[in-house]
């Protein structure tokens, strides 16, 4: 047999994860948090003395122990685990290892939890809170909550994923479209309609940056950030002021949670399964099933109030 290739932990992440964005078109966000998990890894083994090129199946059910003993959450750990296979596979079929220790490895038992969603009141009450606070006489505070209004109508109106949201194009705002053409995970594209309400809030918001005379963008949320664009970081912090001044609980309030709220709301109101998998960009149906929940109560509610032989 070959003898496989022997490199340091760096060079085998960084390896992996160029193949990760020239063979699948994984997104920066995704490359980070895959970095993230393999240096941590790596770090670990290190630590005892390993290696990735050497550790075995015995050292990585070790690790996994200690972030247990850590108290990571059953999913963080899964995703770790989920990390350290596609590694090692993509190692094995590279030459680097002459086996693959991960693929024997369990991963935690995990249930299955239910999306936070917010009521469509709650979703009412925010944005309410968001027009109120663009009533000052402050330009810079106007244009601020303007920027939160149209950042709120655009992800409630279309279930964007909030890294798709702040990359919006300025020219996303400067044509009277319908549809939103929107680059998501893998390079994928699709079309998601806009509704009046969030073009007019488009509008409006640009009209006051015009008005402001602020620097031109090519970005829709601009920033003086190394991305050139709203962070999602900054966009989550002020989302979560703006939840408590609206007197909700800031901890129950993300820009996943209205994702969330926008794919439920449209379930409840009888909108198809895959068609809100379409929406949101989901490459696999199961992904979206996590909304089947809605869907069961709708279904028993029609069942209650349509069928021939239920109590009235």
């Amino acid at each position: 047999m070959a003898r496989p290739k022997t490199s340091s932990n760096e060079t085998l992440i960084e390896l992996f994860l160029d193949m990760l964005a020239a063979e699948r078109g994984a997104s920066v966000n995704t490359l980070d948090a895959y970095r993230r998990d393999l240096t941590d890894f790596s770090a670990e083994l290190t630590a005892k003395k390993d290696s990735i090129a050497g550790a075995d199946s015995d050292a990585l059910r070790a690790y996994l122990a200690r972030l247990a003993q850590r108290k990571l959450a059953p999913a963080s750990v899964a995703r770790r685990l989920s990390a350290m296979r596609q590694l090692y596979r993509f190692l094995y079929s590279e030459g680097h290892r002459g086996d693959d220790p991960a693929a024997v490895l369990e991963g935690p038992r995990r249930g299955r939890s239910l999306p936070k969603v917010l009521s469509v009141k709650q979703v009412d009450e925010l944005l309410a809170q968001a027009r109120n606070a663009m009533q000052t006489e402050s330009k810079s505070e106007r244009l601020r909550a303007a920027r939160m209004m149209c950042l709120l109508e655009v992800l409630y109106a279309t279930g964007l994923r909030v890294s798709e949201l702040v990359a919006l194009p300025d020219s996303a705002a400067r044509r009277d479209q319908r549809m939103l053409v929107v680059r998501g995970k893998g390079g994928r594209e699709r079309l998601v309609p806009l509704n009046d309400a969030a073009r007019q809030t488009m509008k409006d918001y640009l009209a006051l940056r015009e008005e402001a005379n602020a620097a031109q963008s090519k970005w829709l949320f601009p920033s003086f950030g190394e991305s050139g664009h709203l962070s999602r970081q900054h966009f989550a912090r002020e989302l979560k002021e703006l939840a408590g001044a609206a007197g909700l609980e800031p901890s129950q309030v993300s820009p996943h949670v209205l994702r969330h709220a926008f794919a439920s709301h449209l379930l409840q109101n009888g909108a198809d399964l895959r068609v809100v998998q379409t929406l949101l960009g989901h490459a696999d149906i199961s992904t979206t099933q996590i909304y089947t929940h809605v869907l069961e109560d709708r279904l028993k509610s029609l069942v209650r109030d349509l069928h021939p032989l239920s109590e009235t």
